[in-house]
Formats: structure tokens, C-alpha cells, sequence
């Protein structure tokens, strides 16, 4: 239950809630209404509170200007970037900073894109054999709002962007993606054959939720 919130009273007859320009949560409500009421009418709404602080978290983060010292996601953390004349003219990234001449959105995209398929195809190549799932081809895209699709004939496809996500995310993206090749729907059954293989998947799903629209602002 969402416990975080401001509470406004005065002598209104209803409940109401609002998201401010700082993703806080206001609610007003009648002086004498008890907290038990308030936070029941807190707790129906959620699923809207928690879209509308989502979103506007998302209009808070501006576009990067891909300049020395703005820091950039890769495996869940985040890692300054150093402009310089003698850097390299693609991206590198030393574990500590990313390098660059100069340049900014395509080197990053080109960068991480590289980077998914050396991490992340071979964690799905794993889970595949472990797990005995079989699909057919992968593609890797660019999607505001989807990590992944399996297609009717298992065909996958993969957000990239998801490298900047820790790497239990992306093991419960691809996870998710190829229990799709058993269940084409959310069925039951298919919530169950993921979290016998990611028993706390959820805590992955929640990361996605609250962190999700970072990884697309590039």
C-alpha cells in the first residue's frame, strides 16, 4: 500500500488525489474522514498513481546534450561521459567512463546495441538450452514502449535499449519472451513456467515500472 503521500484537509464533502510537477502524491479530503478510509481510496487508485507519477518522471528527464560529464546508463548503473579531441571516434567504455571525440545519440545507440549482443543474445542462447525453449529469429529494435515480442511463429524481438537495465531485467525480459514460445498469452500457466525460472521476477517487473522510461530518453 502506497504509504508516501501529503495530506491536505478542510471542509470539502469528497476525496480527491493529484500528482504534482514532482511526481508527489496530494491528496485532499473532508476533516473528519478517517486514515483507514483515505488510504482504502489511496489503494484503488494505484494503478493511475502510479502511471501518472511514471509519466511525469518521464517529462522531467530531458533529452541528453552529450556533453562532458552527463552520466548515461549501462547494466543498471550509471557512468559519466568525457567529450575529448583525442578520444576515439566511436564510443568506448572503460568500466569506468564512456569516451567519445565527438558526436553523441547515433555513437551511443551503435554502442549499445554492440554491447546487447555480446551480453544479452547469449543469455538467451542459455535459457533456451537450460530451459529447453525454441525460437527462430531474433531482432534487436528501438521501442518506446516494448522490451520484447515473441511472434506466433517464435519469432523474437528485443528492446536493446534494455542494456542500460541491470541484468536481472534483462534475464526477465528474454525469460519472458521465450515462455511466450510455450504460452502465447499472460495465462496462468505462463506466469508460472517464468517464475519457475525467475522465482522473484516481480522485483524485475517493478524496476521496469519505476525505471523503465529512462532507458529510452537517448
Amino acid at each position: 500500500m502506497i504509504k508516501n503521500y501529503q495530506l491536505i484537509r478542510s471542509k470539502r464533502k469528497t476525496l480527491s488525489l493529484q500528482i504534482n510537477s514532482d511526481a508527489q502524491i496530494i491528496v485532499r479530503a473532508p476533516n473528519r474522514l478517517s486514515i483507514m478510509h483515505i488510504e482504502q481510496f489511496i489503494d484503488k487508485k494505484s494503478n493511475w498513481i502510479e502511471q501518472k507519477i511514471t509519466d511525469t518522471l518521464a517529462k522531467q528527464l530531458k533529452k541528453p546534450t552529450y556533453l562532458t560529464g552527463e552520466k548515461f546508463l549501462y547494466l543498471g548503473n550509471e557512468y559519466p561521459l568525457s567529450i575529448n579531441a583525442k578520444h576515439p571516434k566511436e564510443l568506448t567504455f572503460d568500466a569506468q567512463t564512456f569516451k567519445l571525440s565527438k558526436g553523441g545519440q547515433a555513437e551511443f545507440l551503435a554502442w549499445y546495441k554492440e554491447s546487447f549482443k555480446k551480453i544479452a543474445l547469449p543469455r538467451l542462447e542459455y535459457y533456451a538450452k537450460n530451459y529447453h525453449f525454441t525460437y527462430h529469429q531474433v531482432r534487436l529494435k528501438t521501442q518506446k514502449t516494448r522490451w520484447g515480442s515473441c511472434s506466433s511463429i517464435n519469432n523474437i524481438n528485443l528492446n536493446y535499449l534494455l542494456i542500460q537495465a541491470p541484468m536481472s531485467v534483462i534475464d526477465y525480459v528474454l525469460v519472458h519472451e521465450l515462455c511466450h514460445t510455450v504460452h502465447k498469452n499472460h495465462s496462468s500457466d505462463f506466469w508460472q513456467l517464468v517464475c519457475t525460472i525467475l522465482p522473484h521476477y516481480k522485483a524485475s517487473q517493478r524496476w521496469l515500472k519505476e525505471h523503465g522510461h529512462r532507458l529510452t530518453r537517448l
